[in-house]
């Protein structure tokens, strides 16, 4: 799996002050559970991308916005996934994730 040039500029910032935490995301959560057979990596990148944003998670979300993007995930599908959201985690979290997903958008060729 491709990493985002965000998300290895975010574990490169952590990594003096965490390697642990960053050496669990490459081996286990990257490594392990990204890679099980259970679910697409398409599946896990919209599940991902749907909790990071109902959690208003903002510095993790652009990154999982490129991975989904990366692992096919359309814009019109990131979009249902905002809408959608909206009545179960709240209009804020919706707003919010719709914004940052523009941005990545805005910086996507595709």
């Amino acid at each position: 799996m491709s990493t985002p040039a965000s998300a290895s500029s975010a574990r490169n910032e952590v990594r003096p002050v965490a390697p642990k935490l960053i050496e669990l995301s490459e081996t286990v959560l990257y490594g392990d559970v990204w890679e099980r057979p259970g679910l697409s990596k398409r599946d896990r990148s919209l599940i991902t991308v749907t909790a990071l944003a109902a959690m208003c998670r903002s510095d993790q979300l652009p990154g999982h916005i490129e991975r989904a993007l990366a692992n096919g995930v359309t814009r019109e599908e990131i979009g249902e996934l905002v809408t959608h959201i909206a009545f179960y985690a709240g209009w804020p979290a919706a707003m919010t994730a719709g914004r940052i997903a523009r941005k990545v958008f805005d910086g996507t060729k595709s």
